[in-house]
Protein backbone atom coordinates (compact mmCIF):
# COMPACT_ATOMS: atom_id res chain seq x y z
CA UNK A 1 0.00 0.00 0.00
CA UNK A 2 1.11 3.54 -0.66
CA UNK A 3 0.69 6.67 1.44
CA UNK A 4 -2.37 6.66 3.68
CA UNK A 5 -4.75 9.54 4.30
CA UNK A 6 -7.40 9.67 6.99
CA UNK A 7 -10.69 11.38 6.13
CA UNK A 8 -12.90 12.91 8.78
CA UNK A 9 -16.28 14.65 8.89
CA UNK A 10 -18.12 11.83 7.09
CA UNK A 11 -21.68 11.40 8.32
CA UNK A 12 -23.35 9.00 5.90
CA UNK A 13 -22.66 6.01 3.68
CA UNK A 14 -23.24 8.22 0.64
CA UNK A 15 -20.66 10.70 1.89
CA UNK A 16 -18.25 7.84 2.53
CA UNK A 17 -18.51 6.71 -1.09
CA UNK A 18 -18.11 10.23 -2.45
CA UNK A 19 -15.10 10.92 -0.23
CA UNK A 20 -13.36 7.71 -1.26
CA UNK A 21 -13.99 8.45 -4.95
CA UNK A 22 -12.64 11.96 -4.55
CA UNK A 23 -9.51 10.84 -2.69
CA UNK A 24 -8.85 8.05 -5.19
CA UNK A 25 -8.91 10.56 -8.05
CA UNK A 26 -6.74 13.00 -6.10
CA UNK A 27 -4.10 10.36 -5.38
CA UNK A 28 -4.04 9.20 -9.00
CA UNK A 29 -3.65 12.76 -10.25
CA UNK A 30 -0.77 13.37 -7.82
CA UNK A 31 1.09 10.22 -8.87
CA UNK A 32 0.52 10.96 -12.57
CA UNK A 33 1.98 14.42 -12.00
CA UNK A 34 5.08 12.89 -10.41
CA UNK A 35 4.12 13.91 -6.88
CA UNK A 36 3.31 11.90 -3.76
CA UNK A 37 0.36 12.36 -1.37
CA UNK A 38 1.15 13.61 2.11
CA UNK A 39 0.31 11.29 4.99
CA UNK A 40 -2.26 13.40 6.79
CA UNK A 41 -5.76 13.84 8.12
CA UNK A 42 -8.12 15.47 5.62
CA UNK A 43 -11.56 16.94 6.15
CA UNK A 44 -14.51 16.09 3.91
CA UNK A 45 -16.73 18.97 2.75
CA UNK A 46 -20.11 17.56 1.79
CA UNK A 47 -21.42 20.64 -0.01
CA UNK A 48 -18.28 21.03 -2.11
CA UNK A 49 -17.66 17.34 -2.65
CA UNK A 50 -13.97 17.55 -1.80
CA UNK A 51 -11.42 17.15 0.99
CA UNK A 52 -8.97 19.66 2.40
CA UNK A 53 -5.80 19.18 4.40
CA UNK A 54 -6.04 18.97 8.18
CA UNK A 55 -2.99 17.94 10.19
CA UNK A 56 -0.14 15.72 9.11
CA UNK A 57 0.73 12.41 10.73
CA UNK A 58 4.27 11.40 10.01
CA UNK A 59 4.64 8.12 11.86
CA UNK A 60 2.60 4.96 11.99
CA UNK A 61 2.29 5.41 15.74
CA UNK A 62 0.28 8.56 15.11
CA UNK A 63 -2.32 6.34 13.51
CA UNK A 64 -1.99 3.73 16.24
CA UNK A 65 -1.02 1.04 13.76
CA UNK A 66 0.33 -1.28 16.44
CA UNK A 67 0.79 -5.01 15.83
CA UNK A 68 -1.55 -7.30 17.76
CA UNK A 69 0.42 -10.29 19.08
CA UNK A 70 -2.71 -12.41 19.53
CA UNK A 71 -3.67 -12.07 15.87
CA UNK A 72 -1.53 -14.17 13.57
CA UNK A 73 -1.25 -13.34 9.86
CA UNK A 74 -4.09 -14.83 7.82
CA UNK A 75 -3.57 -15.55 4.14
CA UNK A 76 -6.59 -17.48 2.80
CA UNK A 77 -6.14 -19.50 -0.35
CA UNK A 78 -8.13 -18.81 -3.50
CA UNK A 79 -10.12 -21.99 -2.87
CA UNK A 80 -11.03 -20.87 0.64
CA UNK A 81 -12.14 -17.46 -0.61
CA UNK A 82 -14.24 -19.11 -3.34
CA UNK A 83 -15.84 -21.49 -0.84
CA UNK A 84 -16.75 -18.66 1.52
CA UNK A 85 -18.12 -16.59 -1.35
CA UNK A 86 -20.25 -19.51 -2.54
CA UNK A 87 -21.71 -19.97 0.94
CA UNK A 88 -22.87 -16.37 1.24
CA UNK A 89 -26.52 -15.57 0.43
CA UNK A 90 -27.30 -13.37 -2.55
CA UNK A 91 -27.55 -9.68 -1.72
CA UNK A 92 -30.89 -7.88 -2.21
CA UNK A 93 -29.74 -6.12 -5.38
CA UNK A 94 -28.88 -9.44 -7.00
CA UNK A 95 -32.15 -11.00 -5.86
CA UNK A 96 -34.09 -8.08 -7.33
CA UNK A 97 -32.25 -8.46 -10.62
CA UNK A 98 -32.95 -12.20 -10.83
CA UNK A 99 -36.68 -11.88 -10.11
CA UNK A 100 -37.05 -8.83 -12.37
CA UNK A 101 -35.48 -10.73 -15.26
CA UNK A 102 -37.72 -13.75 -14.70
CA UNK A 103 -40.84 -11.57 -14.54
CA UNK A 104 -39.86 -9.17 -17.31
CA UNK A 105 -40.15 -6.06 -15.15
CA UNK A 106 -37.85 -3.44 -13.65
CA UNK A 107 -35.95 -4.31 -10.42
CA UNK A 108 -37.85 -1.57 -8.59
CA UNK A 109 -41.12 -3.40 -9.31
CA UNK A 110 -40.06 -6.42 -7.25
CA UNK A 111 -38.43 -4.56 -4.35
CA UNK A 112 -41.35 -5.21 -1.99
CA UNK A 113 -41.30 -8.97 -2.60
CA UNK A 114 -37.54 -9.14 -2.07
CA UNK A 115 -37.78 -7.07 1.11
CA UNK A 116 -40.43 -9.49 2.42
CA UNK A 117 -38.37 -12.53 1.45
CA UNK A 118 -40.93 -13.76 -1.08
CA UNK A 119 -38.74 -13.68 -4.19
CA UNK A 120 -37.81 -17.38 -4.04
CA UNK A 121 -41.51 -18.26 -3.78
CA UNK A 122 -42.32 -16.00 -6.75
CA UNK A 123 -39.55 -17.53 -8.86
CA UNK A 124 -40.82 -21.03 -8.09
CA UNK A 125 -44.39 -20.07 -9.06
CA UNK A 126 -43.18 -18.52 -12.32
CA UNK A 127 -41.15 -21.67 -13.02
CA UNK A 128 -44.41 -23.64 -12.68
CA UNK A 129 -45.75 -21.72 -15.67
CA UNK A 130 -47.90 -19.08 -13.98
CA UNK A 131 -48.22 -15.63 -15.54
CA UNK A 132 -45.33 -13.56 -14.07
CA UNK A 133 -47.25 -10.28 -13.86
CA UNK A 134 -50.20 -11.89 -12.09
CA UNK A 135 -47.84 -13.77 -9.75
CA UNK A 136 -46.26 -10.50 -8.62
CA UNK A 137 -49.62 -8.79 -8.12
CA UNK A 138 -51.16 -11.64 -6.16
CA UNK A 139 -48.13 -12.08 -3.88
CA UNK A 140 -47.67 -8.37 -3.19
CA UNK A 141 -51.35 -7.66 -2.57
CA UNK A 142 -52.67 -10.90 -1.09
CA UNK A 143 -49.74 -12.65 0.56
CA UNK A 144 -48.75 -9.72 2.76
CA UNK A 145 -49.28 -11.88 5.82
CA UNK A 146 -47.00 -13.22 8.52
CA UNK A 147 -47.56 -16.90 7.74
CA UNK A 148 -48.19 -18.10 4.19
CA UNK A 149 -46.20 -21.32 4.60
CA UNK A 150 -49.27 -23.49 3.90
CA UNK A 151 -49.34 -22.23 0.30
CA UNK A 152 -46.96 -24.13 -1.96
CA UNK A 153 -45.54 -22.50 -5.10
CA UNK A 154 -47.19 -25.18 -7.25
CA UNK A 155 -50.64 -24.63 -5.71
CA UNK A 156 -50.22 -20.87 -5.96
CA UNK A 157 -49.22 -21.17 -9.62
CA UNK A 158 -52.30 -23.31 -10.26
CA UNK A 159 -54.50 -20.64 -8.67
CA UNK A 160 -52.94 -17.89 -10.78
CA UNK A 161 -53.47 -19.99 -13.91
CA UNK A 162 -57.13 -20.47 -13.00
CA UNK A 163 -57.50 -16.71 -12.72
CA UNK A 164 -55.68 -15.84 -15.94
CA UNK A 165 -57.61 -18.48 -17.89
CA UNK A 166 -60.93 -17.06 -16.70
CA UNK A 167 -61.90 -20.02 -14.54
CA UNK A 168 -61.93 -17.68 -11.55
CA UNK A 169 -62.59 -13.97 -11.29
CA UNK A 170 -60.09 -11.76 -9.47
CA UNK A 171 -62.42 -11.60 -6.47
CA UNK A 172 -62.84 -15.36 -6.42
CA UNK A 173 -59.09 -15.89 -6.72
CA UNK A 174 -58.50 -13.70 -3.68
CA UNK A 175 -61.11 -15.66 -1.71
CA UNK A 176 -59.56 -19.01 -2.66
CA UNK A 177 -56.09 -17.74 -1.79
CA UNK A 178 -57.29 -16.63 1.63
CA UNK A 179 -58.57 -20.18 2.20
CA UNK A 180 -55.21 -21.58 1.10
CA UNK A 181 -53.33 -19.29 3.48
CA UNK A 182 -55.55 -20.41 6.35
CA UNK A 183 -55.44 -24.14 5.72
CA UNK A 184 -53.55 -25.00 2.56
CA UNK A 185 -55.18 -27.20 -0.03
CA UNK A 186 -55.74 -27.45 -3.76
CA UNK A 187 -57.18 -24.29 -5.36
CA UNK A 188 -59.44 -26.21 -7.74
CA UNK A 189 -60.94 -28.21 -4.86
CA UNK A 190 -61.45 -25.07 -2.78
CA UNK A 191 -63.08 -23.26 -5.71
CA UNK A 192 -65.46 -26.19 -6.27
CA UNK A 193 -66.36 -26.32 -2.57
CA UNK A 194 -67.14 -22.60 -2.60
CA UNK A 195 -69.25 -22.94 -5.73
CA UNK A 196 -66.89 -20.91 -7.88
CA UNK A 197 -67.64 -22.46 -11.24
CA UNK A 198 -66.73 -20.70 -14.44
CA UNK A 199 -69.75 -19.25 -16.23
CA UNK A 200 -70.41 -20.26 -19.79
CA UNK A 201 -69.97 -17.30 -22.17
CA UNK A 202 -73.46 -17.77 -23.57
CA UNK A 203 -74.91 -17.80 -20.07
CA UNK A 204 -73.03 -14.64 -19.18
CA UNK A 205 -74.22 -12.89 -22.34
CA UNK A 206 -77.80 -13.73 -21.39
CA UNK A 207 -77.31 -12.15 -17.97
CA UNK A 208 -75.82 -9.01 -19.55
CA UNK A 209 -78.78 -8.77 -21.94
CA UNK A 210 -81.22 -9.09 -19.04
CA UNK A 211 -79.45 -6.36 -17.08
CA UNK A 212 -79.46 -4.06 -20.12
CA UNK A 213 -83.18 -4.65 -20.64
CA UNK A 214 -83.84 -3.77 -17.01
CA UNK A 215 -81.92 -0.47 -17.22
CA UNK A 216 -82.68 1.17 -20.61
CA UNK A 217 -81.88 4.72 -19.48
CA UNK A 218 -78.48 3.76 -18.15
CA UNK A 219 -77.81 1.79 -21.34
CA UNK A 220 -78.61 4.86 -23.44
CA UNK A 221 -76.04 6.82 -21.42
CA UNK A 222 -73.50 4.05 -21.93
CA UNK A 223 -74.04 3.97 -25.70
CA UNK A 224 -74.47 7.68 -26.39
CA UNK A 225 -72.71 9.44 -23.53
CA UNK A 226 -69.27 11.00 -23.38
CA UNK A 227 -66.21 9.14 -22.09
CA UNK A 228 -66.97 10.06 -18.48
CA UNK A 229 -70.59 8.86 -18.75
CA UNK A 230 -69.55 5.71 -20.58
CA UNK A 231 -66.97 4.82 -17.93
CA UNK A 232 -69.45 5.45 -15.13
CA UNK A 233 -72.14 3.33 -16.78
CA UNK A 234 -69.65 0.54 -17.53
CA UNK A 235 -69.00 0.31 -13.82
CA UNK A 236 -72.72 0.35 -13.13
CA UNK A 237 -73.51 -2.51 -15.53
CA UNK A 238 -70.54 -4.57 -14.38
CA UNK A 239 -71.76 -4.19 -10.81
CA UNK A 240 -75.28 -5.25 -11.76
CA UNK A 241 -73.98 -8.32 -13.60
CA UNK A 242 -71.78 -9.26 -10.65
CA UNK A 243 -74.78 -8.91 -8.37
CA UNK A 244 -76.93 -11.08 -10.63
CA UNK A 245 -74.25 -13.78 -10.88
CA UNK A 246 -73.25 -13.57 -7.21
CA UNK A 247 -69.74 -12.57 -8.15
CA UNK A 248 -69.15 -15.45 -10.55
CA UNK A 249 -68.88 -13.31 -13.69
CA UNK A 250 -65.48 -12.40 -15.08
CA UNK A 251 -65.29 -8.61 -15.13
CA UNK A 252 -63.09 -8.61 -18.22
CA UNK A 253 -65.62 -10.71 -20.14
CA UNK A 254 -68.44 -8.47 -18.99
CA UNK A 255 -66.57 -5.45 -20.35
CA UNK A 256 -66.00 -7.21 -23.68
CA UNK A 257 -69.67 -8.15 -23.99
CA UNK A 258 -70.80 -4.62 -23.15
CA UNK A 259 -68.40 -3.23 -25.75
CA UNK A 260 -69.64 -5.59 -28.46
CA UNK A 261 -73.27 -4.93 -27.54
CA UNK A 262 -72.69 -1.18 -27.82
CA UNK A 263 -71.02 -1.59 -31.20
CA UNK A 264 -67.41 -0.94 -30.25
Amino acid sequence: LRTRCEIKNINSVRSLGRAIDYEARRHVELYEAGERPVQETRHWHEDEGRTTSGRSKEEAEDYRYFPEPDLVPLVPSAAEVAAIDASLPALPARRRAVLAEAAGVAPADVAVLVDRGQDTFALAAIAEGADPARVLVRIENDLAVDDWSRVSPAAFAALVSMETSGELTASQARTVLAEMVAGGGDPAAIAARLGFEAMDTGELEAVVEAVIATHPDEWARFVGGDDKDRKKMAGFFTGQVMKATRGQADGRLVAEILGRRAGG
